[in-house]
């Protein structure tokens, strides 16, 4: 079992070259990265490539505005971004409320 509420809220400036301050509390070896993560309005990761891993994520609650190899896909509460590997994608906190997302990022 994985407990988010118990693992360690780590902040992590301008991530993956993006904006503001993500955070996450994170569960990570050498397989695989779950994570749960907090955007506030503005905060972004910047474009970047997965040349190791995939990365799944699920929208728990605010809007998203995510980039899939330039193409924009704007998602909310109960949807998913995919990015496989070999891909690039990019994530940003839409409008005026924090978005909240999981991620899973299995090393492949």
């Amino acid at each position: 079992m994985i407990d988010f509420d118990k693992i360690k809220l780590t902040e992590l400036p301008e991530f993956k070259g993006g904006t503001g301050i993500t955070r996450a509390n994170m569960f990570v070896d050498d397989k695989i990265k779950i994570c749960r993560m907090i955007f506030h309005p503005g905060d972004s990761t910047a474009e970047h490539l997965h040349d190791t891993s995939s990365e799944i994520i699920f929208v728990l609650s605010g809007r998203a505005k995510c980039t899939l190899d330039g193409e924009v896909e704007i998602l909310s509460a109960g949807q998913c971004h995919y990015c496989p590997k070999g891909h690039t994608h990019s994530i940003t906190c839409e409008g005026e409320f924090p978005l909240t997302v999981f991620a899973i990022i299995p090393e492949q």
